[in-house]
């Protein structure tokens, strides 16, 4: 028999899942089971060391189980509520595919919307749907920085550097190049903190060495845009996990890793001509090489191209054909407007401030205030998301699925702490916020992925 309560809900259109049966439950371990497979194939690139898988098309590979498994997880769940990142992603989608007959080259178009982009909703529409436990969110994301910490640490011991003597990824995608390379490890610096806060014993030495070599790798990769993002991922993370979080142990870590870092700074003739090119431009010994001057022109060709192009844009991934130079815009902001036009800028903005509401929502939940963990993770989050902010004014990130699954992670943490993304109506019809439920009574209100 329906009570009130549910079929207020029903009403007010929240369409929340219901508990499946017996078979809908036992089809979870597979559906976070392929999330997991994907996420090591995504990050991890076993076809880039181990002979004979390059042959086998990976990413095809990976995208097919995303989407088997999205399908097997949405099967007999009943009514779904999408989250409302979520619902920006898939409308970005559709506006980068209405692009496409506009698009300066549209066979390259398609590849880049429905071969890139189109793997990332999908994977963040499953991640928001099937991740409801911490632990589980805490495997995702140990997959990610494990990734970037080992790809760091072997980058460094076999000295692996492009032409002009730049570290650069020992793995290809999205941490080969020394710029990718060193925005990742920022993005990911507050997460390692979080895991080396909630780690014991040897796991805790392990994730400060791999913290030690990231903050090296960073010096390395002579890149100046990862460095003005590290330099706010220390920031924030100092805020959040030492003063906020009154732990005098990051703040005293900070402190010994800038010390340390001003001090390779001068140290080095070259590393510090990279440092004050950032201000004074191209000086000697920077090898800037004019980098500086082009990206402002490169800067302000975005603008124009988004200005002129506002509907439907240039085409995704066709912006390097402005000028037949090939050079993306290193801004993905201005370049996701150049491409797909500015509605696709506004949608991406949008995605990711449903990400900040979810985490302010979470930050008022039972949970938060009881468990140490979950703040822990609540907070490497946030900071990996205002890094991220930061770094994407230095790169062309648009397509590539990290913003995404922060966007995933942050309506999942409201999945775990059972307030959905929206506001009810309580029986007499008036708004209902049920982040200020009391957590043990949210607990009954978990979907079906929760059983």
């Amino acid at each position: 028999m329906q009570t009130t309560e549910t079929r207020s809900r029903e009403r007010s259109g929240i369409g929340i899942a219901r508990v499946g049966d017996t078979a809908s439950r036992a089809r979870r371990p597979f559906v976070f089971g392929a999330l997991l497979t994907f996420s090591a194939l995504y990050y991890y690139r076993p076809e880039d060391f181990i002979p004979g898988l390059n042959y086998i098309p990976m990413a095809k590979v990976a995208a097919i189980l995303g989407v088997l498994a999205l399908i097997i997880g949405m099967t007999g769940s009943g009514k779904v509520k999408v989250p409302a990142g979520i619902t920006f992603l898939w409308l970005l989608l559709f506006q980068m595919t209405i692009c496409i007959p506009f698009a300066k080259w549209p066979r390259g178009a398609i590849n880049v919307v429905f071969e890139n982009f189109s793997k990332a909703v999908v994977i963040a529409m499953l991640i928001s749907m099937a991740v409801n436990k911490l632990g589980e969110l805490r495997k995702l994301l140990w997959i990610q920085v494990s990734a970037v910490g080992l790809v760091t640490f072997f980058s460094i011991a076999l000295s692996h550097h492009d032409r002009v003597g730049r570290l650069s990824g020992i793995q290809k995608s999205i941490l080969e190049n020394p710029n990718e390379l060193a925005l990742n490890i920022a993005i990911n610096f507050p997460l390692v903190v979080a895991f080396i806060l909630h780690a014991r014993g040897f796991k805790k030495a392990l994730w400060v060495l791999a913290l030690a070599f990231m903050s090296v790798g960073i010096v390395l990769t002579y890149s100046r845009s990862g460095l003005l993002a590290f330099l706010i991922s220390v920031i924030v993370s100092v805020w959040e996990y030492g003063i906020k979080g009154k732990r005098r142990s990051v703040v005293a870590v900070a402190g010994v890793l800038l010390f340390v870092g001003l001090g390779v700074a001068l140290s080095s003739a070259h590393y510090r001509a990279r440092v004050e090119s950032i201000v004074l431009g191209n000086i000697e010994g920077s090898e800037d090489k004019g980098s500086i001057e082009a990206r402002k022109g490169l800067l302000k060709k975005s603008i124009v191209v988004a200005l002129e192009h506002p509907l439907f844009g240039v085409g995704p991934g066709c912006f390097g054909l402005v000028d037949q130079g090939w050079i993306v815009a290193h801004n993905t902001y201005t370049e996701l407007a150049a491409e797909a036009g500015i509605l696709a800028l506004v949608l991406f903005l949008m995605a990711i401030g449903a990400a900040f509401k979810n985490i302010r929502q979470v930050r008022k939940s039972q949970q938060y205030r009881d468990d140490p963990e979950f703040r822990l993770f609540t907070q490497a989050l946030w900071a990996g998301i205002v890094t991220y902010l930061v770094g994407a004014c230095f790169g062309s990130t648009e397509y590539g699925l990290y913003p995404y699954f922060m966007v995933a992670y942050s309506c999942a943490m409201v999945r775990i702490v059972g307030a959905p993304p929206s506001v009810q109506l309580d029986t007499d019809g008036k708004p209902h916020d049920l982040s200020q439920h009391d957590y043990s009574s949210r607990r009954k209100h978990q979907t079906v992925w929760s059983r």
